[in-house]
């Protein structure tokens, strides 16, 4: 199949699914165009079968905003002609749904069909989407595409209780490329980290408010309180200097806050416990890497965690917002070195049901589904 990608190019969770989905395609002898206004961020070295194709909106003195979703749309046809796209996917519903729409349209005056799939991720319809701004061309844009995918049950539970939807959702859900996140030998560098054994948790987001760092800050200080450990930090976003401050106050010593890290699995491959306090989490993919990792989870219930951190068997569960309950949880493990290994064998074990060579051939399936009926239909 020749399949177009589109997608935000950053380290969100949206961006790395859809980039690396394009990477396990490609390898499996699709010809993949990522369409978008940088190149991916997963997209670090050349692969075969793998084209990128920019967005440059054009700069004029009328525009406050340079309209991207506009020029996204024109690119979409632009690909679409000259590069025999069979089929487009586009992930996060705001503008992507909305841009394919117009590019479908357009394409249709130049006697072409061009099928779409939108993947819901998280945030474009928990938080974004409800915005009344938004809320009418999110819900058209997605009963409008031929073909619509959430990434957990959850999503899917909430994106038909809030909109008014006509189509059917497939749940796939997100996956972990095992031939990049597994447990390495890193001794050297958790020695440097822990040079007198302490334990070390490991926390990764892009800091913003609904990932509720400052949480992470308070329970790690009751930990540290009652057994030797060290804090990872990583990411950046609006929420990090106040972490920070916090940190600072409380526990500065044992806290260390590493910036946004290319090689995140060399950091997980050292910890010993997640924490994921987030009050909103569509699938909790940074959870699934860390499992992945032999990494046992501390996370709060929100969203589709729960169907990836199985409480009292991959890690614990506990209310949003309960830091006492995450602390107590994570001692309970910390001081118990036989459970916690237990822990840390179950999470790879659930990790495996995800594993991109699992996921893969679901989306490969669907895509052939939607190609069929759009056929069907002309």
């Amino acid at each position: 199949m020749n399949i177009g990608i589109v997608c935000y190019p950053t380290f969100g969770g949206s961006g790395v699914i859809a980039t690396e989905l394009g990477k396990g395609l490609a390898q499996q002898g699709h010809q993949v165009h990522f369409i978008t206004y940088q190149q991916p961020a997963r997209l670090d070295s050349f692969h075969a079968n793998v084209f990128y194709h920019e967005v440059r909106p054009a700069e004029y003195p009328l525009f406050e905003y340079a309209p991207y979703d506009t020029a996204l749309a024109s690119r979409i046809v632009d690909v679409t002609r000259h590069d025999k796209l069979d089929l487009l996917h586009v992930h996060y519903a705001i503008p992507h749904a909305s841009s394919a729409y117009l590019a479908k349209q357009i394409l249709r005056t130049h006697n072409i069909n061009l099928p779409v799939i939108t993947t819901l991720h998280g945030t474009d319809i928990t938080l974004v989407g409800k915005d009344p701004i938004y809320e009418p061309v999110v819900t058209f844009s997605i009963n409008e595409s031929n073909g619509v995918t959430a990434v957990s049950e959850s999503l899917r539970q909430d994106t038909l209780k809030h909109f008014k939807i006509t189509r059917d959702i497939e749940v796939i859900p997100n996956f972990v490329d095992f031939a990049r996140f597994k447990k390495s030998n890193k001794e050297h560098f958790r020695k440097a980290i822990a040079p007198n054994d302490e334990k070390i948790l490991v926390h990764v987001s892009n800091f913003r408010g609904v990932k509720r760092v400052q949480d992470v800050i308070e329970m790690f200080c009751l930990v540290s309180k009652k057994t030797p450990a060290k804090l990872l930090m990583i990411g950046d976003g609006p929420e990090r200097q106040m972490a920070e401050n916090l940190a600072r106050t409380k526990c500065s010593l044992d806290v260390r806050f590493l910036g946004k890290q290319e090689a995140v699995e060399e950091v997980l491959s050292i910890s010993d416990l997640f924490i994921m306090p987030s009050e909103s989490e569509s699938f909790g993919l940074a959870a699934l890497e860390a499992m992945a990792c032999e990494v046992p989870v501390i996370s709060s219930d929100a969203g589709g965690i729960p169907e990836v951190n199985i409480d009292g068997v991959t890690g614990y569960i506990v209310n949003v917002g309960d830091v006492q309950a995450m602390a107590d949880k994570a001692l309970k493990l910390l001081n118990d070195d036989k459970l916690l290994k237990k822990f840390k064998k179950n999470a790879l074990i659930q990790a495996k049901k995800f594993d991109l060579a699992n996921i893969l051939p679901l989306y490969e399936a669907y895509y052939k589904k939607i190609i069929q009926e759009s056929i069907s239909q002309k």
